[in-house]
């Protein structure tokens, strides 16, 4: 299934990612970024900041040590970087346009779950904060065993959890590693957001700029009407 012919099918179950998808945490990401940099007198590369979207943070500490030149600070930068995210995101939780009034609906007549690289202690308050977290079922993050996107651990455990089949699930995700993770599950996927450089894009089923789309809104409004196919 590809391009907009997604709008002709239902889903089972919708597994979101959290960072950058449902609430805009990303922006926090990248300020931690910058500001674990700072605190080490380090500069990143160009372009870092797209290679760093959506990746696991324990792995982001690595890259930035690698990038950096100074790969034996791995570990302190890891450390740096949760603990100036997770100061950054209780500050100011904000949703992604259309992320509240998409799930809501779809929680009507759907089972839902979140599948996140982020620590489960994140994503819950993020989702508390913003009157989220009672949607989902589910909400599943990496580690104890789960390997981090883009493997596809967290997707297809999501997705067991709702008790359907992966190929009747869709994954919603704004990051290219993501979409692999959701495609290596088995998943359908809808991208939202900035469309990504490169080719990884191009295995979402479709990809959208806002979750606030007026296409997306209307479909779902089948799945809570009950009047989908």
């Amino acid at each position: 299934m590809t391009s907009r012919r997604i709008f002709t099918w239902s889903p089972a179950a919708i597994v979101f990612d959290c960072d950058g998808t449902l609430v805009d945490t990303e922006r926090h990401w990248q300020d931690a970024r910058i500001r674990v940099f700072g605190e080490f007198g380090l500069k990143p590369r160009p372009g870092f900041a797209e290679r760093a979207k959506g990746v696991h943070y324990t792995e982001c500490g690595s890259l930035m040590a690698g990038e950096a030149g100074k790969p034996q600070l791995a570990d302190d930068m890891t450390h740096s970087l949760l603990r100036h995210f997770m100061a950054l995101v209780a500050e100011d939780p904000v949703t992604m346009p259309g992320a509240v009034a998409l799930v809501r609906l779809a929680a009507r007549n759907l089972p839902l779950a979140v599948a996140s690289n982020c620590p489960l202690e994140v994503v819950e308050s993020s989702l508390a904060r913003v009157g989220l977290l009672g949607c989902f079922a589910h909400v599943v993050v990496a580690g104890d065993g789960l390997l981090p996107k883009p493997h596809p651990d967290v997707y297809a455990t999501a997705v067991r959890l709702c008790g359907v089949r992966p190929e009747d699930a869709m994954a919603v995700e704004d990051s290219v590693t993501g979409v692999e993770s959701a495609r290596r599950a088995g998943m359908r996927v809808l991208g939202v957001g900035p469309r990504p450089a490169g080719e990884g894009a191009e295995r979402a089923d479709l990809w959208l700029r806002t979750l606030a789309d007026p296409e997306l809104q209307a479909w779902a409004h089948t799945w809570a009407d009950g009047t989908a196919a």
